[in-house]
C-alpha cells in the first residue's frame, strides 16, 4: 500500500482531458486562499491545492524550510496523486515556489502562472528583516503581525468578509511553520535568469495597489518571460484572487483556454 501524502490538500473536479491546475498558496496562508478558484475551475478540470509544509493542516517541522523543500513536497504529492503534467500557479511565496518547481521539474509544467510575486534573490537587508520577523513570530505568535499587515495583504477598501478570511488564515498559521519558511526564503536563489528560459506560456498577474510586489515587479517578469501575458487587476492589493475573484478568474480562464487549445 502506498504511503499517504505528507501534505494536506484539496483535490477537486473532473479528471478531464484538460491539464490539471495546481495552486500554491502564499505566506502565511493556506489552501483556502484559493477557494474561489477551486470552485470556478473544478467545474471543468481537476484542481489540486495543497497546504504547504508548516501551514494549514499539513505537518509543522520547525527549523528552516527552503523553497527547494516546498517544491519537492509538491512533486511528491503530485506523484502520489498521479498528476503527471499540469498548469502551475503560485501567488507571492507560492510564486517563488512555482519558479523553483519549474527549475526542478519544468518538463511537467504546461503553463506557469505567477501572481503578486518577484524572482530576485533576497537582499542583505531583506535577509536580516526576514530573520528578525521569524524571531518575532516565534516569540509573539501570529496575531500582532496579522493585525499590522492585513491592510497591505488586501487593500484597506477590501470587502470585510475577505479581510476576515485573510486575517483568519494568518492567525491560524503555526508560528514555527511561518518562521521556518521566512528563514528559508531569506536564502532563496535568484530566479531572474530562469524566467528567460521558460519554454511554456506564462501569465503574470498583480493587484494594481500591491505594495509588497508592485506592478513594476510584474512588468519586469513579463519582460523576462519569452511567452507571457500581463494582467494588472484594479481595485486589489496583494491577493487579487480573493479581492477581485471575478477579474482574476477571467484572466486565468482565458489563459487556461489557451493552454487547453
Amino acid at each position: 500500500m502506498a504511503s499517504p501524502p505528507f501534505l494536506a490538500y484539496e483535490d477537486k473536479g473532473q479528471h478531464s482531458s484538460l491539464p490539471p491546475l495546481v495552486l500554491v498558496h502564499g505566506h502565511p496562508f493556506d489552501r483556502t486562499m484559493w477557494a474561489p478558484q477551486i470552485e470556478t475551475f473544478s467545474a471543468e478540470r481537476r484542481v489540486v491545492a495543497p497546504d504547504l509544509r508548516g501551514y494549514g493542516a499539513s505537518p509543522v517541522l520547525p527549523g528552516v524550510t527552503p523553497l527547494s523543500r516546498f517544491a519537492e513536497d509538491i512533486r511528491e504529492l503530485l506523484d502520489t496523486l498521479g498528476v503527471d503534467t499540469f498548469v502551475l500557479a503560485g501567488l507571492s511565496m507560492g510564486g517563488q515556489i512555482a519558479m523553483e518547481c519549474y527549475d526542478r521539474f519544468g518538463d511537467r509544467v504546461r503553463g506557469l502562472v505567477l501572481a503578486d510575486t518577484f524572482p530576485a534573490a533576497e537582499t542583505s537587508a531583506g535577509k536580516i528583516a526576514r530573520r528578525e520577523a521569524a524571531d518575532r513570530l516565534l516569540a509573539e505568535g501570529m496575531r500582532g503581525y496579522a493585525d499590522e499587515v492585513l491592510e497591505k495583504m488586501v487593500a484597506p477598501y477590501a470587502d470585510p468578509d475577505v479581510k476576515a478570511h485573510v486575517h483568519r488564515m494568518m492567525t491560524a498559521t503555526s508560528p514555527e511553520g511561518a518562521a521556518a519558511a521566512l528563514l528559508g526564503r531569506a536564502e532563496r536563489p535568484d530566479y531572474r535568469a530562469l524566467l528567460t528560459r521558460v519554454t511554456v506560456p506564462a501569465l503574470v498577474v498583480v493587484g494594481a495597489d500591491d505594495e509588497f510586489t508592485p506592478v513594476s515587479d510584474a512588468e519586469a517578469m513579463h519582460a523576462a518571460l519569452p511567452d507571457s501575458e500581463l494582467c494588472v487587476i484594479p481595485g486589489a492589493a496583494h491577493l487579487p484572487n480573493l479581492e477581485r475573484p471575478a477579474e482574476f478568474d477571467a484572466a486565468l480562464g482565458r489563459f487556461l483556454a489557451r493552454i487547453g487549445a
